[in-house]
């Protein structure tokens, strides 16, 4: 079992930025594949990006050039850069664990979920 605890949700300004961090439990955080993801009102939950063990990032095409993910394998955390936010962003975001270190653009196929955070970009 991981346990995963989001921060740095809150409200914005279109335009604006944040930035999310996810720490995870456990000693062997540099070995799982994390994404982040997220699930706005009445929409499927949708992976938004995601860094693989070896640091490999991928991200959804709505996000490119705005949001960036990273990892801390020293404080078993891992962040979500948001800049240049819309009001489309506007969702509760979660992180996730793969524990075979890869990405995966399909929810369903992460192993832990965190509780989430909530977004909200304002126009």
């Amino acid at each position: 079992q991981v346990q995963l605890k989001e921060s740095g949700g809150g409200l914005v300004q279109a335009g604006g930025s944040l930035r999310l961090s996810c720490v995870a439990s456990g000693r062997t955080f540099d070995t799982y594949g994390m994404g982040w993801l997220r699930q706005a009102p009445g929409l499927q939950r949708e992976v938004v990006a995601g860094i693989t063990m070896n640091g490999s990032t991928t991200y959804v095409r709505s996000v490119k050039g705005r949001f960036t993910i990273s990892r801390d394998n020293a404080k078993n955390t891992v962040y979500l850069q948001m800049n240049s936010l819309k009001p489309e962003d506007t969702a509760v975001y979660y992180c996730a664990v793969d524990k075979s270190g890869r990405y995966y653009a399909s929810p369903s196929l992460y192993d832990f979920w965190g509780q989430g955070t909530q977004v909200t970009v304002s126009s």
